[in-house]
């Protein structure tokens, strides 16, 4: 019966955009639940190619700024210019974007989708899909695929990069770590993780183009990917705020998936710590972009990740600002980074049932964990500040680095 019931929504769902498809947007839009409505006077026009040789076009998904950070790293290149987009929901962090649309245009305008398929097919040499997302909604019925298809037969280069969650496969992280978010979850949790992952590889099969990752660890699941690394404005970030000076430090945690982050095995100890006066332990949560710099200005600890095994935007902000980072990170990750760049990574190393010796370490040798935290905007000025990320994306986009 719930087979039954789902084949039947599915064949509803598909009956439904057919019949707005016949229509015009503004009888179409009506049929839409409320929530997913939007003003067809209100679409914005498709976007507009830069002028210059190589164009190379990012989108949808511009986690953490990310998409937006690649392109301003690409433009560092010789005759690149580079746009990225953004669809933006009801929970929108407020990402700097060069093209934003609203979520509902981007999932149901049809005219949007085929204006803003032939502004990229006609008007850019390159594309990157960010997390196996489509980039023109309606106009393929949301098939990346049919999309790089489309964009191919207009000779335009067609890449992959992927962010975290959508290729992670939760049955190989299982067996690598311990502490893996995966062990002892909700099943049906992790099933659909498992899920969305294996469909998201079987669109990398399909489309056949070269793959990016954000991180390291993800190239254990893709191993033919190559590195992209996260990219930062350093200077946003850099602070004259001194850190470890005061005898109670503040120590920060920003989880943006509190599930995935390890934040309920590490809270035991951190808030231990907090009720003894040890630290001033601070988790903030869902707070905009343009706040996060002022909370790490602020600490003198930030706590990353503790289930993953990596290193994040979080980690590179908080480094940039000169940061004590601590988080869990894979050695694979360490001897990655350290094999492409010539660099350790100076963010201190934790698993949930280490970070409260680490913690009190801090405490007894501020002075040693202070040197740490200084090396931090340094690497981050060789690796994330979009210098590297560019010479990774040269090859791509056929630049001389």
């Amino acid at each position: 019966m719930p087979a039954l019931t789902a084949g039947l929504q599915s064949k509803g769902r598909i009956a439904a955009r057919l019949l707005r498809a016949r229509l015009p947007e503004a009888l179409s839009v009506r049929l839409l639940p409320r929530a997913s409505r939007y003003d067809p006077a209100s679409v914005p026009p498709p976007v507009t190619a830069p002028e210059t040789p190589v164009r190379l076009f990012i989108g949808p998904a511009n986690f953490a700024a990310q998409g937006y950070a690649w392109a301003r790293a690409a433009e560092r290149l010789d005759g690149v210019g580079a746009v990225n987009m953004q669809y933006r929901g009801h929970a929108d962090y407020g990402f700097p974007a060069d093209y934003a649309v609203a979520e509902s245009v981007w999932s149901f305008s049809r005219k949007w989708g085929t204006r803003q398929r032939d502004a990229v097919g006609y008007g850019f040499t390159h594309v990157l899909f960010e997390a196996e997302r489509s980039l023109f909604g309606e106009a393929f019925d949301k098939v990346v695929a049919r999309e790089a298809a489309w964009l191919r037969q207009r000779d335009v280069e067609i890449g992959m990069v992927c962010h975290g969650t959508d290729i992670r496969l939760p049955s190989r992280h299982v067996q690598l770590d311990e502490w893996s978010p995966f062990r002892h979850a909700d099943p049906q949790w992790v099933s659909a993780l498992e899920a969305r992952a294996r469909a998201n590889h079987a669109i990398l099969d399909r489309v056949g183009a070269p793959v990016f990752v954000s991180t390291p660890e993800m190239l254990l699941d893709r191993p033919e990917s190559t590195w992209l690394p996260i990219v930062v404005n350093r200077r946003r970030w850099a602070t004259n705020a001194p850190v470890l000076e005061r005898s109670v430090p503040i120590v920060l945690h920003a989880p943006t998936n509190p599930l995935v982050k390890g934040t309920n095995l590490i809270e035991p100890v951190v808030r231990a710590l907090h009720t003894a006066g040890e630290i001033d332990y601070r988790r903030v949560e869902k707070t905009p972009a343009d706040g996060m710099p002022g909370l790490y200005a602020d600490a003198d600890v930030v706590l990353e990740q503790f289930a993953l095994g990596m290193y994040s935007v979080t980690s590179v902000e908080a480094m940039a600002a000169g940061r004590l980072v601590i988080a869990h990170v894979h050695d694979q990750v360490r001897d990655h980074v350290r094999e492409v760049t010539g660099l350790d990574v100076p963010v201190v190393s934790a698993t949930p049932a280490t970070l409260g010796a680490v913690l009190r370490d801090v405490l007894e040798r501020p002075d040693h964990y202070r040197e740490i935290a200084a090396r931090g905007p340094a690497f981050v000025a060789a690796v994330h500040d979009g210098a590297y990320s560019a010479r990774v994306l040269s090859a791509f986009l056929g630049i001389q680095s």
